[in-house]
């Protein structure tokens, strides 16, 4: 009877661990160097979305079968959400759906005007953002607005 009272509340702890959604990271100014950082020795595909919009919204599922395709020869997807706080659980949800490589971030600089230049000071912001790092952890490529994904492909085979 002891042992059955054990499994069921294990089984009860499971399930409520289960029920609580998942967050997206934040990241701000000095968490992006970092992320960007943690990809050396890989290509890193940075994208800066948000469920607003539109374009954003369509390459999605393409960028995730990019690295799918390429996963194994090195290619690492990053999602950063653009969203408000109050649309967090739409983006997860939405990347949930299209099945994007975990884990999915959430963009919560100190100082938004300060974050976009230190990534690029070409950016204004305009979403989707597509940034593009070789193996060393450079910024090989940026693209701004909807991109051609032959040229993404392009780009990202160059350095894989």
């Amino acid at each position: 009877m002891t042992r059955r009272l054990l499994l069921l509340i294990q089984f009860a702890a499971l399930a409520v661990a289960l029920a609580q959604p998942a967050r997206l990271t934040p990241v701000d100014e000095a968490g992006y160097q970092k992320l960007a950082a943690s990809g050396k020795g890989r290509v890193v595909l940075v994208d800066f979305w948000a469920t607003w919009c539109d374009p954003c919204r369509a390459e999605m599922p393409q960028l995730v079968a990019l690295e799918s395709r390429y996963r194994d020869r090195g290619l690492t997807l990053v999602t950063i959400s653009c969203d408000e706080p109050e649309q967090e659980t739409g983006a997860l949800e939405f990347l949930k759906k299209h099945r994007a490589p975990p884990p999915g971030y959430i963009k919560r600089p100190r100082d938004d005007d300060k974050f976009i230049n230190a990534i690029d000071t070409k950016w204004s912001g305009q979403l989707p953002a597509l940034f593009l790092y070789d193996r060393a952890g450079r910024k090989a490529q940026s693209f701004f607005g909807e991109t051609d994904m032959t040229a993404l492909e392009m780009a990202v085979r160059k350095l894989l």
